[in-house]
């Protein structure tokens, strides 16, 4: 097998791959990205076709080319849709001139021959560079499911593309997260029956006193907070960009027929045991709501923002009678349930990294680093959750850290 030796490689062409690229061509850095499949493959095969970006697209920002800048009569507080995010994320790579090669899946990461090298091995060609960036993303294997012991489809939400795609029937969606509700919203729209087991969440309005939820999460400084600095639970919070974005409340989608359960805890040839604890997560969401208005509010006084007073809230969803009278016990083939989608989040799998960067426990889920440095020299990540700041693992994140790696790569080059 042939050897190519480089400067350094940078795995993955998504944002953050990308990102990184344009800082390194900035800085006159040698460098090739290599991607699996196509650039923003996670995007193009592992999203549903009606997801929208869940920032409006004055925040679809990578470094050097807004999504504006890409398409200036695009509305700035509009929400794209999943075909214009990939299609962004791909002329940027263009417009960045990013050195690629697709379709080059790295099967391992290890030491090179030479002192101050590592190796990367793929199908045909093994590089070795002095400097690997490891971007493919937070999120690669589904976080494992529950055994239920009854013939129905199930689908990781990375492989739910839409209602049409599932059997006729009612459907279960595991997990309360962004991806759980949207899923479960688009479902019940479709006319199914669908059950939503809700686990820990906060609930963030998507506007509040005229600016959107991603300006407040900016302006607060929860967007740039270090995890050292974050207060309470680190859950998702609950928003959606679909039809101009509007807000995620679970006793809404209650009245329009989705029945809530709690956390589920086990299985038993179809039939689900479901916690008690459906009424106590609904209430933090409650109290996460209300403690981040009143930290807007703070910042608004405090800085003197011209901004309109807080809209009326208006009567509130009347709460599900499940809230009064939980169900503990759920029956799949009973209640008509042929498909189930778990929405119970994914984890990472750094297994084909034959490096020792991985604590004593030797798990490949989570790699030792310091804002993507890792003791290993020349090995580096991006693109993490909490690589160095809340917004590490998001798109309008990419571009502070992605600059920060390309220096420290630079500044290795040059000693």
């Amino acid at each position: 097998m042939p050897t190519q030796r480089i400067e350094t490689i940078v795995i993955g062409a998504g944002q953050a791959g990308l990102a990184i690229s344009h800082h390194l061509s900035r800085l006159g850095a040698e460098h090739l990205v290599l991607e699996r499949g196509q650039v923003a493959e996670r995007w193009r095969t592992e999203r549903w076709d009606s997801l929208c970006f869940q920032s409006p697209n004055w925040n679809m920002n990578l470094p050097g080319w807004s999504r504006t800048t890409a398409d200036p009569h695009v509305d700035p507080d509009a929400f794209s849709p999943l075909r214009e995010v990939t299609d962004y994320i791909e002329r940027y790579a263009a417009v960045v001139r990013a050195p690629l090669r697709t379709g080059c899946t790295a099967r391992s990461i290890g030491p090179g021959q030479r002192p101050g090298r590592l190796q990367v091995q793929t199908d045909d060609i093994l590089y070795e560079a002095h400097n690997v960036v490891v971007a493919t993303g937070p999120y690669h294997v589904p976080r494992p499911s529950i055994p239920l012991g009854s013939p129905v489809l199930e689908l990781n939400s990375t492989q739910y593309r839409n209602p049409a795609q599932l059997p006729p029937g009612a459907v279960l969606v595991v997990g309360a997260g962004n991806s759980g509700v949207q899923i479960a919203e688009e479902l019940c729209r479709a006319a199914r029956r669908v059950f939503l087991s809700v686990g820990s969440h906060e609930r963030i309005q998507r506007r509040y006193r005229g600016k959107d939820c991603i300006w407040w999460l900016i302006a607060t400084g929860s967007a740039d907070a270090r995890l050292h600095e974050w207060k309470g639970a680190r859950l998702s919070r609950l928003m959606t960009g679909v039809d101009g974005g509007h807000d995620i409340d679970l006793r809404r989608l209650a009245a329009e027929g989705v029945v809530l359960l709690g956390r589920m805890t086990g299985a038993d040839n179809g039939r689900l045991a479901i916690a008690d604890d459906l009424r106590s997560t609904i209430a933090h969401g409650d109290d996460s709501l209300k403690a981040f208005n009143r930290r807007c509010d703070d910042v608004a006084r405090d800085r003197q923002l011209d901004l309109p007073p807080a809209e009326p809230a208006g009567d509130p969803w009347p709460d599900p009678p499940q809230l009064l009278t939980p169900i503990r016990t759920l029956d799949l083939p009973r209640e008509g349930i042929h498909s189930v989608i778990w929405a119970n989040g994914a984890l990472t799998d750094f297994s084909w990294i034959d490096l020792p960067v991985f604590g004593p426990s030797g798990s490949r889920r989570t790699p030792l680093h310091e804002r993507g440095v890792t003791s290993e020299p020349g090995l580096y990540f991006l693109g993490l959750p909490w690589l160095h700041k809340w917004k590490s693992a998001f798109l309008f994140g990419a571009d502070e850290d992605a600059a920060y790696l390309a220096q420290h790569i630079a500044s290795r080059a040059s000693h």
